[in-house]
């Protein structure tokens, strides 16, 4: 089993938020268990991280769990975080992601130059910050999820308006889901990696473990120019059968206020 301190503080968070008693094989392989209150995914839903080459599933009856283990017997740990092949050996009603899950220690990260740009530490309820995710508009902005973060908020202004930020929440096991934003018309200048570099560097010294859960492939061109290892990936799967026994208590919400949803509640 790796030994990189970075990567056993990242699998014991999520073998925390799992809900329940599960650790990710020294050897490989993927550990499947039972845990209606998992926080590794929306509520109903079965929720898959693998990391550094193991994984670990949460399903939320055993009954799921019985298709799970049968589906993703015999898979490797980076099969199972596929978006494309586990639609073939579930009964898939959405998928969320995959995600890359990539940490940074304070040996490894490299802190941007700022060069001429001026960053700002300003409070997170900020209304500065609000206007930024709506010129961003909605995808972008839940993924950045800056209406979350716990930690100031580290900007960038031009023309008196911000249009970059990045912060941080801060989750179980200490530790720091970093989010960074910028406006659409200023991106290409490198202002992500210098706001995201100042919010990394706050989380380092607070002694927390700077965590990048990414799906663009420029969140991880950024990640990856700090210092970011990606050690693997999180996936989030309804299952078809889901759907009937879900209907029966009501109508259900999109799979964006699912992911809001459960990225709140892994925060808790």
């Amino acid at each position: 089993m790796s030994t990189d301190p970075s990567l056993v503080r990242a699998r014991g968070l999520w073998e925390e938020l799992a809900g329940v008693p599960v650790s990710f094989a020294p050897t490989g392989g993927v550990n499947v268990v039972v845990s209606p209150e998992s926080r590794i995914c929306p509520v109903g839903w079965v929720g898959v991280v693998a990391l550094g080459g193991s994984a670990i599933v949460t399903a939320p009856s055993e009954g799921d769990a019985v298709i799970v283990r049968e589906a993703l017997k015999g898979l490797p740990a980076h099969d199972v975080v596929d978006g494309v092949l586990i639609p073939q050996v579930l009964p898939v009603a959405r998928v969320l992601g995959p995600a890359t899950l990539a940490y940074v220690s304070l040996e490894s990260f490299r802190p941007a130059r700022a060069d001429a740009l001026t960053v700002m530490e300003l409070p997170a309820s900020r209304p500065e910050l609000r206007r930024l995710d709506q010129a961003a508009g909605d995808e972008d902005a839940g993924e950045a999820a800056l209406d979350e973060i716990t930690s100031p908020a580290f900007v960038i202004r031009e023309e008196g308006r911000v249009i970059a930020a990045a912060g941080y929440r801060t989750w179980p096991s200490r530790t720091a889901h970093i989010g960074v934003l910028t406006a659409p018309e200023a991106r290409g200048r490198g202002l992500a990696r210098v706001t995201g570099s100042a919010a990394v560097a706050h989380a380092l010294a607070a002694g927390l473990l700077p965590q990048w859960r990414a799906r663009p492939p420029a969140s991880r061109r950024v990640a990856a120019a700090l210092g970011f290892e990606e050690f693997g990936s999180q996936l989030s799967v309804e299952l078809a059968q889901d759907l009937s026994r879900r209907s029966a208590h009501g109508p259900g919400g999109g799979a964006r206020r699912d992911l809001a949803t459960c990225q709140a509640h892994m925060a808790d």
